[in-house]
């Protein structure tokens, strides 16, 4: 406000103005009283915004709660795999060495298994790592490979049309899968949980009761969630950093996975936080195409490697160590 709205007269001008001086008086206090207006009273109101939802990440889906699931099938020791072989001149893997690299499948979001190193831009993480080992052990070299993106709707069909040549992304091995796709011993046992922000009143599975779960979509934790929670809806997204952002922007109250994966989404967010117990074990297999025989033997010749020579437990302490202690390795069991 201008200094001169509230300064008394003068003393000694007091009760000596003259007619002459009343115009002047007038005018002054004018421009006294021009400075003094407050412009937000009659200025027109600046624009108040307006909200809008964020967009859902492509090819999100919405699924209504539903009749529970079947049980899933039982076919023995899912997990049983062929003993290993260090020999390389099975016609599978004659095929690969004159190609010259190893194709491998897996996901570019799932932090800590493999994502983008952000200062490289190359592809990093424990299951970038178990391929880069196989890679080693066939061509001498771990950098003969070649990496290709799918989603996990696409792993299986990836290994029938033989567009790669192993699937390495946190892939459970179970009775269905194996109708169309062969496994290598079991390389990292996880189990599947829930993740939820810090102030979520969700403790556990009763608690995702009419409330909204992101999953992704081709997934054995869809499956779970639809056949033991039928009272939730479900929001499927391609890859699960599209569930972190989901969850962030609050369009969902929880996401439910593998723990090894939800430990890489709070790794990203401090503020989450997952709850309640174990829902199921999920045991992590190679995938390989039916008939590539030999292919299985050499990866679960690597895998062994791995679990005796201290790899596989310095691939942990260096990407996995978030989620507490190492269990150590998961013991192979064999068919033959």
């Amino acid at each position: 406000m201008n200094p001169g709205c509230h300064r008394a007269l003068p003393g000694p001008c007091r009760g000596t103005w003259s007619h002459r001086a009343l115009p002047i008086l007038l005018i002054a206090t004018a421009l006294l009283a021009g400075g003094c207006r407050d412009d937000s009273a009659i200025m027109p109101p600046g624009p108040t915004g307006s909200y809008t939802a964020p967009p859902l990440p492509a090819r999100a889906q919405s699924e209504q709660s539903h009749a529970p699931t079947p049980a899933p099938e039982q076919c023995g020791d899912v997990t049983a795999s062929l003993r290993p072989s260090a020999d390389a001149t099975g016609p599978a893997l004659t095929a690969i060495r004159a190609r010259g690299r190893l194709l491998v499948g897996l996901d570019g979001g799932s932090n800590l298994f493999s994502f983008r190193d952000p200062l490289t831009g190359a592809l990093t993480g424990f299951d970038v790592d178990i391929a880069r080992e196989i890679a080693r052990d066939l061509f001498g070299s771990p950098d003969r490979i070649e990496f290709r993106i799918l989603s996990a709707a696409d792993r299986e069909a990836a290994l029938q049309q033989h567009t790669v040549d192993l699937v390495v992304k946190t892939m459970t091995i179970t009775c269905e899968r194996r109708r169309n796709v062969t496994f290598s011993t079991t390389y990292l046992l996880a189990h599947q949980r829930i993740l939820v922000l810090r102030s979520s009143a969700v403790t556990g599975l009763p608690g995702l009761a009419g409330k909204r779960v992101c999953v992704v979509a081709g997934t054995t934790s869809l499956e779970r969630i639809h056949r033991e929670q039928p009272a939730t809806s479900v929001l499927t997204v391609p890859t699960w950093s599209d569930c972190l952002v989901v969850l962030q922007q609050g369009q969902v109250d929880a996401v439910s996975t593998d723990d090894v994966l939800l430990a890489g989404l709070a790794v990203q967010d401090p503020y989450t936080r997952m709850v309640g117990p174990n829902l199921s074990e999920e045991p992590y297999g190679v995938g390989i195409p039916l008939g590539a025989d030999d292919l299985v033997r050499f990866v679960n010749h690597t895998l062994d490697r791995l679990r005796t020579d201290g790899g596989w437990e310095r691939l942990y302490q260096r990407w996995l160590v978030s989620l507490g202690p190492s269990p150590g390795p998961p013991p192979p069991s064999y068919r033959d």
